[in-house]
């Protein structure tokens, strides 16, 4: 549990963080179960299926999952997913979407004008998504080795 400051500035408040983490396995399989996982918990925290929210984040743990699995895979080696839902004062609050992989070398271009593909490709458009989803998103070093990849939506 965080501590907030009144608008006033005065006594502080205690203030409700919520968290979801877990590993997954760095294959296909293990980027949807994350998916699923993530849809499941932002249900739990009144973001139903099928919503603006729930819909977002869907399509931007899937793709930050399904790179991790690809780009970001070491031999032996899980991604994490972590979900934190943190409360605003002029706002609603914040969701915020990290998936670490171990894979520091491999690292995606960071926020800015990404190259969108072209027509025909196949692949190439995951950060593409993201950034037209996120309210903002970058990739931060991982202590010890790897990298994140974090995403914000502003709810």
């Amino acid at each position: 549990m965080h501590s907030q400051l009144t608008p006033d500035g005065g006594a502080r408040t205690p203030v409700t963080v919520r968290t979801f983490t877990q590993r997954f396995s760095s294959t296909r399989r293990g980027a949807r179960l994350a998916r699923y996982l993530a849809l499941q918990q932002l249900d739990v925290w009144g973001f139903p299926y099928g919503g603006e929210v729930s819909d977002a984040a869907a399509l931007i743990v899937g793709e930050l999952a399904a790179n991790a699995a690809t780009h970001g895979h070491v031999s032996g080696r899980d991604f994490e997913l972590r979900l934190r839902k943190l409360p605003g004062s002029a706002r609603p609050g914040m969701l915020v979407i990290e998936v670490a992989d171990t894979r520091t070398e491999r690292r995606p271009p960071g926020p800015g004008p990404l190259v969108v593909p072209p027509a025909d490709a196949e692949a190439g458009r995951g950060l593409v998504v993201v950034a037209a989803l996120a309210t903002c998103w970058e990739v931060r070093d991982r202590a010890p080795i790897g990298k994140i990849v974090r995403a914000e939506l502003h709810l």
